[in-house]
């Protein structure tokens, strides 16, 4: 994939828009966020504004599967810890392919399930046991902390998500495993058929 000295960037599922500030280190040309939250979007747009980012960050409502913007708009997709929330996440993934350049790249940040001994067990039991405990004693409802584990657990990951985001029609996907393995960032490019 080309080098983007100053990428136009665009961030899916963006929520209050963190991963959209923190992209600005990137010296963007310019960082559009969509979201299907317009609450979270409010909140986004206080903290942009309170950064005085409003001349590059942009918040919008769209909805993931289905991106308000044409074919080759960006040069970088991105999304974290939203794919999960997608009803297809191959449809997204479609999406985000499809308004991405030629030599764009779509980056996913996502919980992926440790592989490694004994991580592995260790993060099983806490995402099941300890967490849904914790949002019951915090919060009085396990129910919504029972939600993530349920979630990351069912995710498809690891090679099953590279899988994915080939069918996406992304080339060269690569998988990088970070903090034990617990979360991943994979990329994938979006490469002219040869």
């Amino acid at each position: 994939g080309r080098y983007y000295e100053n990428p136009d960037i665009l961030d899916v599922a963006t929520g209050t828009g963190d991963m959209a500030i923190a992209a600005v280190k990137l010296s963007p040309l310019q960082i559009k966020g969509i979201d299907i939250s317009s609450k979270m979007l409010d909140l986004g747009r206080k903290k942009i504004k309170l950064r005085g980012l409003g001349e590059i960050i942009d918040l919008q409502e769209g909805d993931s599967e289905n991106i308000p913007f044409p074919d080759n708009s960006f040069d970088v997709a991105m999304v974290a810890f939203g794919v999960r929330n997608f009803a297809d996440p191959l449809k997204g993934l479609s999406e985000m392919t499809r308004v991405i350049r030629d030599g764009g790249m779509v980056l996913v940040l996502e919980f992926s399930n440790p592989t490694g001994f004994p991580v592995r067990q260790i993060y099983n039991f806490y995402f099941m046991k300890v967490l849904p405990l914790l949002g019951r004693f915090f919060s009085g409802d396990s129910a919504a902390y029972s939600y993530l584990p349920e979630s990351v657990l069912k995710f498809p990951d690891n090679e099953s998500f590279m899988s994915l985001m080939s069918q996406a029609g992304l080339r060269s996907v690569k998988q990088k495993r970070l903090a034990l393995g617990i979360a991943s960032i994979y990329t994938g490019l979006k490469l002219r058929e040869q």
